[in-house]
């Protein structure tokens, strides 16, 4: 009798945590994991950085479950639209051109771009005519690339796929700059061993046209309900200090605020 009723107690429990599987809504999460500290891959394979902790925070407080994907920054709206994500937490710019393609949430964060260049460089001017002929590295499909090109014509730009191959170049002085979003590249020129050989150059790139309206979080353009849930999820956690101490992990200043 006692095995039959534990049985029994085994198969019930088994099948409420079935019914519970199979009621919770899953929130699919897409980014590239090669932008660190917002997004990087651990070395046990995990997803890791400040846009993944945002994103469980909001996965949390919105009573879904949430998976997490890598995926190549290339192909990451379109990896969107043929619905292998329901949202991209990748510090993604907000620009009028992506907003053709998908909807933003409001910002979850600031951003400028900078220029890198190698320590104790000469180069002090950011012009077309004082890069004419350098060799300019920048990530491809990225706003960066965008300001890079459309800024020094006369300059070689050079694109890469990842943020990391780009930052592997300048190490090695194959490339005489780069244009880069500044939070990741301060991060690298002052915490990692490689970005020693570098340095932050010239004043903050702000341009609206380039850095748009901050970094959102982009959903298909028929996903009101979604992009709604997570405005609200983000406007509480801003409001009750959880923002803040998942910001105080990664950077020395308020990022939603840039102060």
């Amino acid at each position: 009798m006692k095995t039959k009723l534990t049985t029994m107690i085994a198969t019930a429990a088994l099948t409420a945590a079935f019914a519970v599987q199979a009621t919770a809504e899953t929130v699919t999460i897409g980014t590239e994991g090669a932008y660190p500290p917002f997004n990087y891959i651990e070395s046990d394979g995990t997803i890791a950085g400040f846009d993944i902790d945002i994103a469980l925070e909001l996965c949390k407080r919105m009573d879904v479950e949430c998976d997490v994907v890598a995926q190549d920054w290339d192909g990451i709206i379109p990896g969107l639209l043929a619905n292998k994500y329901d949202v991209i937490v990748a510090s993604m710019f907000i620009t009028e051109e992506r907003k053709q393609q998908v909807d933003f949430t409001d910002p979850y964060y600031l951003a400028a771009m900078t220029h890198v260049v190698p320590m104790g460089s000469d180069i002090i001017e950011f012009t077309n005519e004082s890069l004419s002929g350098l060799i300019i590295g920048a990530q491809s499909g990225t706003t960066q690339a965008d300001f890079a090109e459309a800024t020094y014509p006369d300059a070689e730009v050079r694109l890469y796929p990842t943020q990391d191959e780009v930052n592997l170049d300048m190490a090695s002085g194959r490339i005489d700059l780069q244009v880069g979003d500044m939070l990741p590249m301060l991060d690298w020129t002052t915490k990692s061993e490689d970005g020693a050989c570098c340095e932050l150059g010239g004043e903050p790139i702000t341009d609206p046209a380039f850095v748009g309206d901050g970094v959102g979080m982009a959903v298909r353009q028929e996903d009101d309900e979604l992009r709604e849930n997570l405005n609200n999820a983000l406007a509480e956690m801003r409001a009750d200090g959880t923002y803040l101490e998942i910001n105080n992990k990664y950077f020395e200043i308020d990022v939603y605020t840039m102060k």
